[in-house]
């Protein structure tokens, strides 16, 4: 298959792109800088910064994983903005280029995050769950909006992505310097949960979709088990056998971090309920392992 990919050079969209070529597909993508990205990927890769400049492409797949990153700075309305526009407008224009090809794709992946929920309780949340109307559910909700619009011309399977346990990026990767310096705690009261997926099973539940062709509609990309924080924080510091005797109390964060803070103080126990019932099987079900791996640690 051909299959193109926005946000290439992003913790997922790397990762993937390795493991589709590796497959046998052609893989091609869209980046801000293309020289700077050839230095990173593989130079069978074709990369383009503008959609006009793929027009020669005709993909079977389009994997839309661009967007501003969400948890890099304070949210100022202006920050809000461009991250809505980041993605919102990125999707319309990227739908709209699909339907303007020759030969139009077979599959739209588009990316989302489990933020759609807003912030939830300790109940367990599947892709019909209800949702809590604030800033993180409006932007996913407004993104998926875009992308169901290339309904009209081809599957459409959107990804409702939790926290990405990955070895080298992501989430992870700014947590592990203060755990291992044993300063590691729980956020808050520590009960808020985290839906989470290692690396492997994320590109693994995006190559799942491709290859099953009835599958279409939103899914939660987690693992089937998600955790608290306060256990995220215990788990994290025994796989690096340092303690995490600190605690960062929510007004603290919320001084700091103003709206922000809610990626961090709210979370939802979601469960990736249509990946199961399609049989998808997850390579790291529990995060001990996960973690584990991530760490660099023989599981």
């Amino acid at each position: 298959m051909k299959i193109f990919i926005t946000g290439i050079t992003g913790l997922i969209g790397s990762h993937l792109a390795k493991s589709l070529l590796s497959k046998g597909h052609v893989v091609s993508g869209l980046t801000r800088n293309a020289q700077k990205a050839s230095e990173q990927l593989p130079r069978s890769i074709s990369l383009v910064e503008s959609l006009e400049q793929a027009d020669d492409f005709f993909p079977d797949v389009v994997i839309n994983l661009a967007g501003e990153p969400i948890a890099d700075h304070r949210w100022s309305e202006s920050r809000k903005n461009k991250i809505k526009k980041s993605r919102i407008e990125l999707t319309r224009d990227l739908v709209e280029w699909m339907s303007s090809l020759k030969q139009t794709p077979d599959l739209l992946i588009s990316g989302s995050a489990v933020g759609y929920y807003g912030r939830q309780g300790a109940g367990q949340i599947d892709e019909d769950g209800a949702i809590n109307d604030e800033f993180q559910h409006q932007l996913c909700r407004d993104w998926e909006k875009e992308a169901l619009q290339a309904e009209s011309i081809c599957r459409v399977c959107l990804l409702r992505t939790g926290l990405v346990v990955a070895p080298n990026g992501g989430f992870l990767k700014k947590m592990l310097l203060p755990f291992k310096l044993g300063l590691g705690g729980r956020l808050g009261d520590g009960q808020q949960f985290m839906s989470w997926i290692h690396l492997d099973d994320m590109v693994a539940a995006i190559e799942y979709l491709i290859a099953h062709q009835t599958l279409a509609g939103p899914f939660n990309i987690t693992a089937p088990h998600a955790v608290t924080n306060e256990v995220f924080t215990k788990t994290l510091a025994s796989c690096l056998n340092r303690p995490a005797f600190f605690h960062v109390p929510s007004f603290v964060l919320k001084t700091m971090l103003g709206e922000m803070s809610d990626l961090l103080l709210t979370g939802q126990n979601v469960v990736p309920r249509k990946l199961i019932e399609a049989g998808f099987q997850f390579k790291h079900q529990e995060l001990e392992d996960a973690l584990k791996q991530a760490c660099g640690k023989q599981v």
